[in-house]
């Protein structure tokens, strides 16, 4: 038992990639409806958070949105697709 803790600890100690998940401008939404589907896809993310990256999406054609493991990543970039905003994910290297 006490080799399954040990193995328990140093895995949740290696850090797992993270990822970056970025929206992409587009023309067919509305700011008001971007901050929205921010907000409600990335619980951590406050209003005045996701009124600047759609302002930096809007102004670069491209924004980071958050960075995180790789599930998450996948979720959140799918759940923004499912609203109608385009989205990717990356490596963060």
């Amino acid at each position: 038992m006490s080799v399954e803790t040990i193995e328990k600890r140093s895995t949740s100690r290696k850090l797992a990639p993270q990822y970056r998940v970025l929206l992409h401008n587009d023309d067919y939404n509305s700011m008001e409806y971007v901050v929205q589907v921010l907000m409600t896809t990335v619980p951590s993310i406050t209003q005045p958070q996701a009124v600047s990256i759609m302002m930096e999406a809007h102004s670069n054609g491209l924004a980071l949105v958050i960075t995180c493991a790789q599930e998450p990543a996948e979720f959140y970039c799918e759940t923004l697709k499912s609203h109608g905003l385009s989205s990717t994910i990356e490596p963060d290297e």
